[in-house]
């Protein structure tokens, strides 16, 4: 006996889950985005020519924090795909949504760091 997938992708209820999780994972790590720049460039102390963020400990925080949260959301992800494949049910989205979270966090990491070197 296998436990393969069923091969049908029409689960609008776990699609629309997996859709809502991402979605979610993304403006919390948005809104992490938002609150490290808008505290890293309250501070005042800041030369014109360096830009918003101008202490190491805020461009380190403003890389690592969001990148946490997209990590963690990717992994959140995978696990619900494992819970839904004990239930027999259609995980492909789910595991789709946790790579889509993971590539993310990769595309966010590469931005960002240049703000370390910056």
């Amino acid at each position: 006996m296998t436990r393969d997938v069923e091969k049908r992708w029409s689960d609008p209820q776990t699609f629309r889950r997996a859709a809502l999780f991402d979605a979610a994972t993304i403006v919390l790590a948005l809104i992490a985005m938002a609150v490290t720049i808008s505290v890293g460039s309250g501070a005042g102390d800041c030369a014109p020519d360096e830009g918003r963020l101008c202490t190491d400990t805020a461009r380190i925080v403003v890389v690592v924090v969001p990148s946490a949260l997209l990590l963690l959301g990717g992994i959140a992800a995978f696990v619900q795909t494992y819970r839904v494949w004990r239930r027999n049910g259609t995980w492909p989205i789910w595991q789709a949504a946790g790579w889509f979270l993971f590539v993310l966090m990769l595309m966010y990491l590469g931005i960002a760091v240049r703000s370390l070197t910056g």
